[in-house]
């Protein structure tokens, strides 16, 4: 179990720190040849919840992994940045452009969901396709997810209110990970270790680890008529590919109403929230066959 500082890590893999948009972002990458994928986690994540389907798709891709801003060992938000959506949006197109890797396959899943539509529809030259897992929109139906009267979630209300979350979350982060947050929505009994949960433990647990999950859940209870009027003017027009695990067709139904041509559907059934870790290998064969399909079109 890793219990220092050091980030986890998997052969095959090398970690990079870079200066974008007056912060600093770790990224991963592996593979040498093929299109870019570009795989960006949800919440209570970082990069590590690729870590099983990064060298599935390395075998025939350029493969990066991010943490954006706030997560992982990037750099923490702060809580006089404004960091929200846009922000960590504008973060990942200063990211791909420092790296000259644009067009990517991006592909990205839950509460990262604002962050790459805007990244889509304000940067369309930054995407060759768009995958989204279990996500959803502001503006879309999201913010239901967060009425607990009809069977919502508490912690986006805790996450999204001022302090809340750092008197009740800090110190606690294992509980609040191991006890509740990977459990509730797992589905794959043993799929989640404890050394996944020790390392998702290890970049919240730092000084100002839950910045970066509040600014996003701040951002997704206000943003919803933002990015309504971005989808009318300025709709994801590359290839698009729903995935579903506990959502089920939510993130199809989603996705459907923010692109200008049909959206491929995967359900993983028996699958739960976090499909990365839970069926990494049929996560990876579809986003394969999608971004085949794709680069020979």
């Amino acid at each position: 179990m890793n219990t220092s500082g050091t980030p986890a890590t998997i052969d095959g893999i090398d970690h990079h720190y870079v200066d974008v948009n007056g912060t600093t972002l770790h990224y991963v990458s592996a593979g040498t040849k093929g299109t870019p994928i570009l795989l960006v986690h949800g919440f209570p994540e970082s990069w590590w919840t690729f870590h099983k389907v990064i060298p599935l798709l390395a075998a025939s891709h350029r493969v990066f992994a991010v943490d954006l801003r706030g997560f992982g060992d990037s750099a923490t938000a702060t809580a006089t940045d404004g960091f929200d959506s846009a922000v960590a949006a504008e973060d990942l197109h200063e990211l791909i452009t420092v790296l000259g890797v644009g067009p990517v396959h991006l592909a990205a899943q839950d509460i990262a969901g604002g962050t790459v539509f805007r990244l889509a529809a304000t940067h369309p030259g930054d995407v060759l396709s768009f995958t989204a897992t279990e996500m959803g929109l502001a503006g879309f139906g999201l913010e239901g997810f967060a009425d607990v009267t009809h069977g919502g979630s508490w912690h986006i209300g805790v996450l999204a209110a001022p302090g809340i979350a750092e008197m009740l979350f800090v110190g606690r982060e294992k509980e609040v990970l191991g006890n509740w947050a990977f459990p509730a929505m797992t589905a794959v009994a043993g799929s989640i270790t404890s050394d996944d949960i020790a390392e998702f433990v290890r970049t919240y647990s730092r000084e100002g680890g839950w910045l970066g999950s509040i600014g996003l859940y701040q951002s997704m209870l206000a943003e919803g008529d933002t990015l309504k009027a971005l989808a009318e003017s300025s709709p994801i027009s590359v290839p698009a590919l729903a995935i579903g695990g506990f959502g089920g067709p939510f993130t199809f139904g989603t996705v459907s109403q923010v692109v200008t041509g049909e959206v491929e559907s995967v359900q993983l059934d028996g699958v739960g929230h976090y499909v990365a870790l839970e069926a990494p290998a049929a996560l990876a064969d579809a986003i394969l066959a999608f971004t085949d399909r794709v680069d020979a079109s």
